[in-house]
């Protein structure tokens, strides 16, 4: 989804004259649904590990997974990361391209 979402960035930055203003706030909606759908997912993976935490403290032999957990959750942070920082400079494009839109009528 990252390479996805760059590219289509890429394409809207060569082509902002060009670009369907109906076809990219799809495209924007799209993006908006994934980085949700990735939030839920990071926090429920915060949650997992903070529970591993806990139970630590029980036994030593969570610490495997809390690890496991830690990494993945490092993994999600990064990619929610790029999500969300992509999605942001879409809007930013967004309103470059109807603002190009409303010279040209």
């Amino acid at each position: 989804m990252k390479r996805y979402l760059y590219d289509y960035i890429k394409y809207v930055e060569a082509n902002k004259k060009n670009v369907d203003i109906s076809d990219m706030v799809v495209k924007i909606n799209f993006f908006q649904h994934e980085r949700l759908i990735h939030l839920l997912i990071t926090l429920f993976y915060c949650l997992m590990f903070l529970i591993f935490l806990v139970l630590i403290s029980l036994s030593y032999v969570f610490i495997i997974p809390a690890a496991l957990l830690m990494i993945f959750l490092i993994c999600y942070i990064i990619h929610y990361f790029l999500l969300e920082n992509g999605v942001q400079y879409l809007y930013k494009l967004y309103d470059e391209v109807a603002k190009n839109s409303n010279k040209r009528k």
